[in-house]
């Protein structure tokens, strides 16, 4: 009767490890479980791109330095040359103009280029 006991109870535990065992993986196939898998699975691809990029991009720009500075010493080039002063747009025109100035040198009447010439015939 001991070896009844024994397979029967051996047979349970082995029903009830493989009824889970299967539970579990038709869970992990299930439409959302395989979404947020491949989700996962792209963000941390995803990261490990960004970092081997990052690391290149890096070693570019420091071996673009370098490389630089190589021509510039070879060529005898300033390394640090002055900028010229951005440049800078006005948004409404300029009135210390000389077309906004009345003077004796400028006249509207004289000037045919001007757009807003009141003497041209219409």
């Amino acid at each position: 009767m001991f070896r009844r006991t024994f397979w029967f109870t051996t047979g349970v535990a082995a029903g009830v490890w493989a009824t889970t065992k299967v539970n579990r993986k038709l869970k992990q196939l299930t439409p959302e479980s395989l979404a947020a898998t491949a989700a996962n699975k792209a963000l941390e691809t995803g990261r490990h791109l960004k970092d081997r990029a990052v690391g290149f991009a890096l070693d570019v720009r420091d071996n673009m330095a370098q490389r630089e500075a190589e021509l510039g010493e070879a060529l005898g080039i300033n390394a640090d040359p002055e900028l010229p002063a951005p440049r800078r747009y006005a948004a409404i025109e300029n009135r210390s103009d000389p077309k906004y100035i009345e003077s004796a040198t400028y006249s509207y009447e004289t000037d045919k280029t001007n757009p807003y010439n009141r003497n041209e015939d219409h």
